[in-house]
């Protein structure tokens, strides 16, 4: 039986620990989120247009969080937790392939071209005076 077999037969939850619940749950969340995290999930897929090739390229992260349970009393009465993940996909450029070569183009945050060159301005503009009070205060 292959894992994607395993992964789509159901397992009754009466014969189930809850430390297997909680493996059972975090794989199929694995499954399902490892399936649907790619560079296709942001962009789509490539595209060709007038001998040109556009390639997305992202990144792509999953994690996953999990629980267990344990039997209490002389009844056995279970108590336990469960489990969560999650997935996230950043855009980050595009492949071009034109007439045989490829190029890689990124795709720029906007803010960094704002607050890069503001933060040179004011660091630039505060620096000598904040070194003109320290050296007054050292004076003295």
């Amino acid at each position: 039986m292959t894992a994607a077999e395993d992964a789509e037969r159901p397992v009754p939850l009466k014969d189930m620990s809850a430390a297997n619940a909680s493996a059972t749950l975090l794989e199929r969340l694995a499954d399902k989120l490892g399936a649907q995290a790619s560079a296709a999930a942001v962009y789509g897929e490539p595209v060709v247009r007038d001998g040109v090739t556009v390639i997305p390229v992202a990144r792509v992260g999953f994690g996953f969080g999990g629980g267990a349970g344990r039997e209490v009393g002389p009844a056995k009465t279970g108590e336990g937790g469960g489990g969560g993940g999650g997935a996230e996909a950043r855009p980050l450029g595009f492949i071009e392939i034109r007439d045989g070569i490829a190029t890689y183009k990124p795709i720029r945050d906007p803010w960094a071209d704002v607050v890069i060159p503001l933060a040179a301005l004011l660091l630039g503009t505060a620096a000598p005076k904040a070194f003109r009070a320290i050296a007054r205060l050292q004076r003295r």
